[in-house]
């Protein structure tokens, strides 16, 4: 007789599953380990992304837990120890009779061509994200090292705080000249 493996599947349904989820794997744990840094900053400016790489490194923890679990075929089932555990040996036969019969069509994914254009044009859509993200980054450390070289003492004076703040200093002359002298210091 035929060993299967599980009663909806036959053996080479099987086997070729097997491969296939193995493939998966060794894809994706390739690509979640291989030349991406998930502590860069690019997966931490935005929370969406953020979200979303947190999403993904979960989904390959789980898809290597599973195969790992599954790795291995699962045991025959053993009809003849169940038919003298259970009183109805017609229910037992019937399922061992389905088991042995029954061969289901092997199952096809095809990846849509609107998923992939949505895909790539998310990928697109990332990278023009990441080049603004970049600007925004060497735009905040020009001003941090802007802040640095320009920063306030007690011994800062007047006139070297409006020449390194000249947007602050013409605020304050215009509020001296419409005569608002506690505007920031007495509630109205």
């Amino acid at each position: 007789s035929r060993r299967r493996f599980h009663p909806l599947c036959s053996s080479t349904t099987l086997a070729t599953m097997i491969r296939s989820q193995a493939t998966a794997r060794r894809v994706v744990r390739s690509l979640s380990t291989r030349n991406v840094d998930w502590n860069a900053p690019v997966f931490k400016g935005d929370q969406d992304v953020a979200s979303r790489v947190t999403q993904f490194r979960g989904w390959v923890a789980q898809a290597e837990t599973m195969a790992e679990q599954y790795k291995v075929a699962p045991a025959a089932i053993d009809f003849a120890a169940a038919k003298k555990s259970v009183r109805d040996t017609q229910l037992i036969e019937a399922l061992e009779k389905l088991y042995t019969s029954g061969a289901p069509p092997a199952e096809n994914f095809a990846w849509s061509a609107e998923d992939k254009a949505d895909k790539s044009a998310q990928i697109e859509e990332a990278k023009a994200s990441l080049a603004f993200t970049q600007e925004m980054i060497a735009d905040t450390e020009k001003e941090i090292a802007f802040m640095k070289a320009n920063r306030t003492t007690r011994e800062t004076s007047a006139t070297e705080l409006a020449e390194a703040y000249p947007d602050v200093a013409e605020e304050i002359e215009d509020e001296i000249s419409r005569r608002e002298w506690f505007k920031d210091t007495v509630a109205k």
